[in-house]
């Protein structure tokens, strides 16, 4: 499938894949939005709900390199169809559930699935791609997690609401059994199947090299949510009526659609060079939202660039870790691309927390101006990354 262009079998390939993330997440974030469902249908606390997002994001993080490191040498595409097969029979079980216990169980189960069927996204989308189109393709395979934002959790939360939230899983169970589809009949059968020792795995999580650009999406993403967790109390600062919060979220989701577009163009051509400088912009506009929030129409143009600069690393970052398990350790591409997605989960919680320790100690809107110092403690992580690549071109 390598050529310079993108084909229709190309094309149809990434809307495979595209598809399959969509309805990842979708199961993966539409939790949130059924939360007091969940917890009044099972007479629990909103509290204790709240573990099954936890517990999910934790498993994702702790089980999605461990499982790639050990099914490296599996057959990528029938491990994949498995794995779909697997996630369509956990999502149907919660269905049924009638239990705290089951639900938590069944979700942390279904975060393994989720977590390893991205990183094998990632991978197909890497290697069946012409060089000079990974970019592209991989954006759109990430677009798929802000459609199931924009469109897939909106949609399970309504049908919550009309059916109550056992519901839900039976839409992501349907979405499931498409992608199943699809992907049975797009996904080639010629795939790169490694063998490879825990040693070699090991050695790639000790690379200094990988675990700086491991950090780099880390802090990015940190930088975002330090900020973004507390969106909506921001929103109420500046008067927004709680009736048109719901649609600014909509219209924050819809424009990070053109993030994951822009996102494929940075990463197309010398990738982490312009990173650099992404995240000193990324920075301004985060910081600038400390003064831009006191007027109403210009908190709101702000609030759109920061939505459209929140996701422009993605891309970048997952090639990159993945070029540079190429050079280091080739024999681990597989735990190399998994480090994007568990990178994500860990910068969210630590931005969260960051986040949440700022707003106790006084003024909610210094978690504008603490998101910009980390994202240019990310810039600089990206500069310093940059340079070492320049020095390893010269001595080659």
């Amino acid at each position: 499938m390598h050529s310079t262009k993108l084909s229709k079998r190309h094309w149809l390939l990434i809307s495979t894949l595209t598809l399959l993330t969509f309805v990842l997440g979708t199961s993966e974030f539409v939790i949130v939005g059924i939360l007091t469902d969940i917890s009044s249908s099972l007479h629990i606390t909103n509290a204790k709900a709240g573990t099954l997002v936890s517990a999910f994001a934790i498993t994702f993080a702790i089980a999605t390199p461990l499982v790639m490191s050990s099914t490296s040498h599996f057959p990528k595409r029938k491990w994949m169809l498995f794995l779909i097969g697997t996630f369509i029979v956990l999502n149907a079980l919660c269905v049924i559930s009638t239990s705290y216990i089951m639900l938590l169980a069944l979700r942390i189960m279904t975060a393994i699935v989720t977590g390893v069927l991205i990183s094998l996204a990632m991978i197909v989308a890497s290697e069946t791609m012409p060089i000079n189109k990974r970019g592209i393709a991989i954006s759109f395979v990430f677009g798929g997690f802000t459609l199931a934002n924009v469109v897939g959790v909106p949609i399970g939360v309504v049908i919550a609401d009309s059916y109550g939230w056992n519901a839900t899983f039976m839409l992501t169970t349907f979405l499931g059994g498409l992608a199943f589809l699809a992907s049975f009949f797009v996904l080639p059968t010629r795939l790169s199947q490694i063998r490879s020792s825990i040693r070699d795995q090991f050695s790639l999580m000790t690379n200094p090299r990988i675990l700086m650009a491991f950090f780099i999406p880390a802090l990015g993403f940190g930088a975002t949510y330090t900020v973004f967790t507390y969106l909506v109390p921001i929103l109420k600062g500046m008067e927004v009526p709680n009736h048109s919060i719901s649609l600014i979220l909509f219209g924050y989701g819809f424009i990070s659609i053109f993030s994951n577009i822009l996102a494929g163009k940075i990463a197309s051509h010398n990738a982490i060079g312009r990173l650099r400088f992404v995240f000193l912009v990324q920075a301004v506009v985060l910081t600038s939202l400390f003064w831009t929030t006191n007027h109403f129409i210009l908190g709101l143009a702000n609030l759109g660039l920061m939505s459209l600069m929140g996701i422009l690393l993605t891309t970048s970052t997952q090639l990159y870790l993945i070029d540079l398990a190429g050079i280091y350790q080739p024999k681990a591409t597989g735990l190399a691309a998994s480090l994007m997605p568990v990178a994500s989960n860990v910068g969210i919680a630590f931005g969260s927390a960051l986040g949440g320790i700022v707003y106790h100690q006084g003024n909610l809107m210094n978690v504008t101006w603490v998101g910009g110092i980390v994202t240019v403690c990310a810039s600089l992580l990206t500069f310093f990354s940059h340079r070492l690549d320049q020095k390893q071109k010269k001595s080659a």
